[in-house]
């Protein structure tokens, strides 16, 4: 499935179909970067051991380019869909929301990389496809055989 993300704005998300199931492309914002930074010590799996992501997502971010994560929007628990919660649901969401991905169903949380907190029903991190550049405003998913 090929995406166009050139008109995509900061702290946006695009919601695609890939293989029967929700992709998410988000495009984050500076500020919501730094959150992912905070949300490190909140999450299960900080460094993305569990692998559920391409080799060359495995990074704090769990992107190629930090700016856009792309993440299939399917709840690692019982595979709901997740819901996308700025940074500005803190009051909701609670003291360590930074923005993330909260399953209402179950009560799963996930930062803004697709990383799980700690505590909650869902056992990993957010999946992420495969997926590669095709230029500056297009992503192919499910193909990353034209190099990331």
């Amino acid at each position: 499935v090929e995406a166009d993300i050139g008109a995509l704005q900061p702290g946006e998300l695009q919601i695609m179909e890939w293989r029967g199931k929700p992709v998410w492309i988000l495009r984050r914002t500076k500020e919501m970067l730094e959150g992912i930074k905070k949300s490190a010590a909140n999450v299960a799996d900080p460094a993305s051991d569990v692998p559920l992501q391409p080799a060359y997502a495995k990074n704090e971010f769990r992107s190629i380019k930090e700016e856009f994560v792309v993440l299939e929007g399917v709840c690692s628990h019982l595979g709901c869909s997740p819901q996308f919660k700025g940074p500005e649901t803190k009051a909701e969401m609670g003291a360590e929301w930074n923005g993330g991905f909260y399953c209402p169903c179950h009560g799963s949380k996930f930062d803004l990389a697709g990383r799980v907190y700690k505590g909650v029903p869902a056992p990993v991190n957010l999946s992420v496809p495969p997926y590669t550049y095709l230029s500056e405003t297009k992503i192919l998913i499910g193909d990353d055989k034209k190099g990331a």
